[in-house]
């Protein structure tokens, strides 16, 4: 780049820099002017330009709770049917397992897996609580159903409770 180049970038940016001071300052005189012309009309778009701030600022005080299935008081010997809480699909099975807290780390990508028998049992199968455990600081996370009805019937396995309702 030549000498001559960066002289008119420099000089460029000059321009630029009084134009925006030169913006600056046609609105300062314009909102001075309307001060002095029609002080109703300045102090009202102040005072609203105010009362805008807060109504933004004190706005979200409310602690809004999340809403959602919740896990009811289990007892071991009642009777309940399984749903699954997360699908809203009917035809959705809920995972029974053999270990409490196997069902975080399954992969059913295996077609065995799938179609094993007692392991996806359907919506609305009644069952009855056989067992209580506690997991990562939940009381009663997983419980040990016993199927009542069904192909899978005096069969158990371990669940979410949250599925159990």
């Amino acid at each position: 780049m030549s000498n001559e180049e960066n002289t008119e970038k420099a000089v460029d940016t000059e321009k630029t820099v009084e134009s925006a001071t030169n913006k600056v300052g046609n609105i300062i005189s314009l909102m001075l002017s309307l001060k002095e012309k029609n002080p109703k009309v300045f102090f009202g778009a102040i005072g609203g330009v105010v009362v805008l701030l807060i109504l933004i600022m004190s706005g979200g005080d409310e602690a809004k709770v999340v809403s959602g299935p919740k896990i009811k008081n289990l007892a071991v010997g009642q009777k309940y049917v399984l749903k699954s809480a997360n699908s809203y699909d009917p035809a959705a099975t809920v995972r029974l397992v053999g270990v409490p807290g196997a069902i975080a780390a399954y992969d059913d990508t295996e077609e065995a897996d799938r179609n094993a028998s007692c392991q996806h049992i359907a919506q609305g199968t009644p069952v009855s609580v056989v067992e209580l455990q506690d997991a990562y600081g939940t009381k009663n996370a997983f419980v040990k159903v016993q199927m009542e009805e069904g192909e899978c019937k005096g069969k158990d396995g371990w669940a979410l409770a949250i599925d159990v309702q």
